[in-house]
């Protein structure tokens, strides 16, 4: 009987990335190889390869060494020069040869059976009462393996439903979660950029976002407008954070005192893109200083600034004396 694999709820990547990244780019690319950009499956990411042949055309179905055996990729085109993610010429995969006719007929009817597959699951994951949402079915081109992505906010048992499975495709079976992030990259989409997602296209690994990068653009704090159709953090939050992070520090702070040609100003705000600070004169009026103008300013911490902490601390250093001396006349 067939064996089957189950995940963890913890496990909160795709192993399939972890993979790749264990990997790195370890094919070194021979010199008279040609290189080319291929995907798998209906997947809109794209990964350079390199093959020994040079008549490969868009649209070409290839096979592709992996792991469990060759699988089937389509030729996006062919890739530059610099392709390669580094000047040694290392890419992630290497393809094997192009798919002869009978392979083109498998690939075809492999679509479908993926297909079928993944309606015939949901209709267990309705019959077993399950609280989880499938995702993608994918199967192995040689038949051995059959893996089921879903999402869940909880632990599921789905002994049972695997069984049913098992029984009716007479392969391995897997059963891997992933997270919301992973389910929108599998699924792909438009973002509000009207581009297609960066997930689906073109990021490989996931970086952590939070809601400091988004301040730290002066974006507005609304969820609807930083949030992706994951309802999680914009991954774009992190593609200029460090340059806004770099600008702000060139500049005088917002709340300090400023003084510019024996003028005494309060900056208000930071005008990044522009290079220009808002300030405040003596008389509450706001002007705009040009770069060259603020650049030789000499600047002092403004009304108020850091007085909440040092006054904290006064207080609670009164408090601590104050406990002390009482321990003491407990003692005596």
């Amino acid at each position: 009987m067939s064996a089957w694999d189950m995940t963890s709820k913890n496990d909160k990547f795709d192993k399939e990335e972890k993979r790749v990244e264990s990997i790195g780019f370890g094919l070194i690319c021979p010199a008279e190889s040609s290189l080319y950009r291929i995907y798998f499956r209906d997947s809109g990411q794209q990964f350079t390869a390199f093959a020994m042949e040079d008549d490969l055309k868009r649209g070409d179905l290839v096979l592709v060494d992996q792991e469990q055996g060759p699988e089937p990729a389509v030729v996006a085109g062919i890739a530059p020069q610099n392709g390669c993610e580094n000047i040694d010429r290392r890419v992630l995969y290497k393809i094997a040869r192009r798919a002869d006719s009978e392979e083109y007929e498998k690939y075809a009817s492999l679509l479908l059976f993926e297909n079928r597959a993944f309606s015939f699951c949901s209709k267990l994951v309705s019959k077993h009462k399950l609280k989880m949402c499938l995702v993608r079915v994918e199967r192995f081109f040689n038949g051995s393996k059959m893996i089921f992505y879903f999402t869940a906010e909880n632990r599921v048992d789905f002994r049972a439903m695997v069984k049913d499975l098992v029984q009716e495709f007479r392969t391995r079976v897997e059963m891997r979660q992933v997270g919301v992030r992973h389910e929108t990259k599998m699924i792909g989409g438009i973002g509000t950029c009207g581009r297609e997602l960066c997930c689906s296209s073109f990021i490989r690994k996931f970086d952590s976002v939070s809601i400091k990068m988004a301040k730290e653009q002066d974006l507005p704090l609304n969820p609807t407008k930083i949030s992706g159709l994951c309802n999680r953090l914009l991954c774009c939050l992190t593609y200029e954070y460090d340059t806004y992070r770099q600008l702000r520090k060139k500049m005088p702070k917002v709340g300090r005192l400023i003084t510019v040609g024996g003028q005494q100003y309060k900056v208000r705000r930071q005008n990044l893109m522009q290079n220009t600070l808002s300030v405040l004169n003596r008389e509450g009026e706001e002007i705009i200083l040009s770069k060259e103008e603020w650049a030789g300013c000499v600047t002092a911490r403004g009304e108020g600034a850091g007085r909440g902490k040092r006054e904290g601390k006064k207080t609670k250093e009164k408090a601590d004396k104050s406990n002390d001396s009482k321990s003491e006349k407990k003692e005596k």
